[in-house]
């Protein structure tokens, strides 16, 4: 088998050096007997007196029949023996001998007459134990025919890593004859299998003789050369009786139907997984951009390399729309996502571009039956039906786009848009699988795009209803400079009650308004609406803060269900005066160069609508320079703050070089209102100017 210490041979020709034995003889124990021409006994090897019981002493020149023979065969054995001597056939069967200590035994014989160089004829007795026989002979009857009926194939390596032994079924699985493959190592048999880790493994049992069971490993043979088949190889050392490596014996099972199972079984646990995911992404707030970005996030690179979100402008815009066999599509791209495809992402339209694509496209195919478009392989006149521009389709060619899908998104019976999906790097074609898949996704996330777009519409009706309802004014009346800002609650698409007004009076004096109807809604905004028509009534009557303020009261008192809180202020330029009252609203802030600013010490006065309480008046200097800050209780009151802090931080953050109107307005929205809060906020910042003073610049 070419083992170790093996006697080395060239081609034919005689083996030179020696060999070690195989230790099949010992496991035997054949005795060896030879005879004389009158059959007395002349050798006796150290097996004859192991298995007769006679020592040499007691057996040398004794006749064979009285020792070797059971007495009731004594006659039938002389005459074989007498055969054998006078013809020179050989001669075999079995008999039953007596054993010195008495107990009998079958023995197999094996007998045949020798010659010397003298001429003189002798007789060579073979024995063996007939049941030790038997047993070695059912053995290799047994491995015989289980090896060559056996499905699972087998081999055996010698040392060398060569084939020594293969049977029918390693024939079927690597598609190589028998004969082909002894003499040759595995890798020139099947190289397209890993034959790095076979061998490896092969070596590491020739020299521990631990063996190595069921280890995985994939790959193609000749049988089939164009699918990658999975096997489970074991492998186990091989020692003669005397403990010499003899070589590797090799069983190979094919495996490839579990493999392939275990794949389709993990690809069902990971398509799981990411509806799972995305059932918890996508849709975390009701913002339509948003939304869209989290479907195209969880598609990369779980399905796809690339992902585009993309709407039918008209569904954006609110309208319901039907394309025709010959009409384009007019798509808005809402959210891409890419994975290492720089070029792939070049050629998709930017979020928030409209394009309009041609009636040939896959994806107005897509939108128009409201059907999926797969294209497992994508050639290269098909990328002309993907890209929007021939600009785009060189794109995507050089970014290796080989296979596409675009489903639509539907939601309650309305065609969306549709979610389109292409794969770079990913060398599998979209299967079957992956459509379903990515189907199942459409159709979670439509339900959720669906409701982010008709919030986005509810809510930017509502703040546009919310903003014509407030004012717009110059960035400088009489002796102020005025900058005003109005930020909606986020996360509610009703308008709110809050509102300013900056409204010029005779003598240059400029009247300050800041106040909130408590609630929201339709109901909020008309009640508002109506108090900053009365406000603006009153005002040009010329009147005092305070009874400004009780007019207003009685007529909130009229409105049904209606509380609300205000500052009133006028400020008189010539006089550098402001006289401000208050009805239950937080003070406004005082901020004059070189000092820090400070919460008016004001009456707080009742909420208006509560009746039956006085309102008073407050005079407070305001000298050019000095700066008043008006706003609502959405800017500093939070659910887990208390207000006392959030004023500090007010105050803390007016401090300072003075700066910009406008950019104070951003610096306190941007830093004090919360994106969760649950209430608008209306800011209005007045700075007194010089009476004679034009527009302020931006440095002022």
């Amino acid at each position: 088998m070419g083992a170790a210490g093996s006697p080395e041979s060239e081609g034919d020709g005689p083996v030179r050096g020696s060999a070690r034995p195989s230790g099949l003889l010992d496991v035997l124990r054949v005795a060896s007997v030879v005879l004389d021409a009158e059959g007395r006994i002349v050798l006796w090897s150290p097996q004859a007196e192991e298995l007769f019981g006679y020592e040499a002493r007691e057996a040398l020149g004794q006749y064979a029949a009285r020792i070797m023979v059971h007495e009731q065969h004594v006659d039938l054995v002389v005459k074989l023996f007498a055969d054998v001597m006078g013809t020179g056939q050989s001669w075999a069967g079995a008999f039953p001998i007596r054993r010195k200590d008495g107990s009998t035994r079958l023995v197999e014989f094996r007998n045949m007459r020798l010659l010397d160089d003298q001429g003189d004829v002798y007789a060579l007795g073979l024995c063996a134990d007939q049941t030790t026989v038997h047993r070695l002979e059912r053995e290799v009857a047994l491995s015989t025919r289980m090896i060559a009926q056996s499905p699972i194939g087998l081999a055996v390596l010698d040392t060398e890593l060569r084939y020594v032994s293969v049977n029918r079924a390693l024939e079927e699985i690597n598609g190589v004859p028998a004969e082909d493959h002894l003499g040759r190592t595995p890798r020139e048999v099947v190289p397209r299998m890993d034959v790095d880790a076979l061998e490896t493994a092969t070596r590491r049992v020739l020299e521990t003789g631990t063996p190595v069971v069921d280890q995985s490993t994939i790959g193609r043979t000749p049988a089939d050369p164009h699918q990658d088949h999975a096997w489970s190889i074991s492998l186990y050392r091989l020692e003669n009786a005397f403990g010499t490596v003899l070589g590797v014996a090799v069983s190979i099972v094919d495996v490839t139907e579990q493999y392939r199972a275990g794949i389709e079984a993990e690809a069902a646990r990971r398509r799981l997984a990411l509806i799972a995911d995305a059932s918890g992404r996508i849709g975390t707030t009701l913002d339509l951009d948003r939304t869209a970005g989290e479907l195209a996030e969880v598609a990369v690179p779980e399905l796809a390399d690339i992902a585009a979100v993309d709407l039918l402008d008209a569904v954006v815009q609110g309208r319901r729309t039907s394309l025709g066999p010959a009409e384009a599509a007019v798509i808005r791209a809402l959210a891409v996502r890419g994975y290492d495809s720089a070029e792939a992402l070049e050629a998709a339209d930017p979020p928030g571009q409209v394009a309009r694509y041609a009636p040939d496209r896959l994806v107005t195919q897509c939108v128009r039956t409201a059907s999926p478009v797969m294209l497992p392989e994508v050639k290269d006149e098909d990328l002309d039906r993907i890209a929007r521009s021939s600009e785009a389709a060189e794109l995507l060619g050089r970014a290796g786009v080989h296979s596409y899908l675009a489903v639509p998104l539907i939601a309650r019976g309305e065609v969306l848009g549709a979610l389109d999906l292409k794969r770079t790097r990913n060398p599998l074609p979209f299967s079957e699988d992956d459509l379903l898949l990515a189907r199942e996704l459409a159709a979670r996330a439509a339900v959720q795009i669906d409701n982010a777009r008709w919030y986005q519409s509810a809510r930017e009706t509502a703040l546009t209803l919310q903003r014509s309802l407030l004012p717009s004014h110059p960035p400088v009346t009489g002796g102020l400079e005025v900058a005003s800002r109005y930020q909606p609650a986020g996360a509610t698409s009703e308008v709110g009650g809050d509102w300013f007004d900056v409204i010029p009076l005779d003598a240059g004096k400029t009247a300050l308004v800041v106040g909130d109807v408590m609630g929201s809604g339709i109901p909020a905004a008309a009640a508002m609406g109506r108090l900053r028509t009365a406000t603006n009534t009153l005002a040009s009557l010329d009147l005092d803060p305070n009874v400004l303020l009780e007019h207003l009261d009685r007529i909130t008192a009229g409105l049904e269900q209606t509380i609300a809180t205000c500052v009133y202020a006028v400020h008189d330029p010539h006089l550098r005066q402001c006289r401000i009252a208050n009805a239950g609203h937080l003070p406004p802030v005082r901020v004059r160069p070189g000092l820090p600013p400070e919460l008016l010490d004001l009456p707080t006065g009742v909420p208006l609508g509560v009746g039956g309480v006085a309102f008073s008046t407050t005079t407070v200097d305001l000298e050019p320079g000095d700066r008043l800050v008006f706003y609502t209780d959405g800017l500093v009151e939070t659910r887990r703050d208390p207000l006392d802090e959030r004023l500090g931080t007010l105050l803390s953050l007016l401090d300072g070089p003075d700066r910009p109107l406008e950019e104070v307005c951003d610096l306190l929205l941007r830093t004090l209102h919360e994106p969760d809060n649950f209430d608008d906020v209306a800011l209005l910042i007045a700075r007194a100017t010089p009476p004679d003073r034009g527009p302020a610049s931006p440095a002022a």
